[in-house]
């Protein structure tokens, strides 16, 4: 049983781009907040980006800012990351979660469980 499952990672150069996407497999993503989440090998688990479901409100961490953007397809029950200018930095796995009421930005550990993400590496 997996509610959320993300894809389109891959290996990439710096400087390309990729698109991450965030499907629930069984459960509609109505109501729900959505956001971006990354683990580089050794760190934490850090905020990327967050969308709101009432008014479509983004909101970015500083190192991403600029370059990223997180969008949201209700009908589809989707969210996406759209990812440019890929530094060697953004190398982590990307997760996705959802969200009815946390802070704002959503911190990591406000979320009990997670799904598998979805590797990005990005190469010099």
């Amino acid at each position: 049983q997996v509610d959320l499952v993300e894809s389109g990672g891959g290996l990439v150069q710096a400087g390309e781009s990729l698109t991450l996407s965030c499907t629930s497999s069984g459960r509609t993503l109505s109501g729900y907040s959505m956001g971006w989440f990354r683990q580089a090998p050794g760190k934490e688990r850090d905020f990327v980006a967050a969308i709101t479901w009432t008014d479509n409100k983004s909101i970015y961490a500083d190192s991403v800012k600029g370059r990223f953007t997180i969008s949201r397809d209700n009908a589809k029950n989707t969210v996406f990351l759209q990812m440019n200018s890929l530094k060697p930095e953004d190398t982590a796995v990307y997760y996705c979660n959802k969200f009815r009421s946390a802070g704002w930005p959503p911190s990591a550990s406000s979320f009990r469980s997670w799904g598998q993400g979805t590797q990005v590496t990005v190469s010099s």
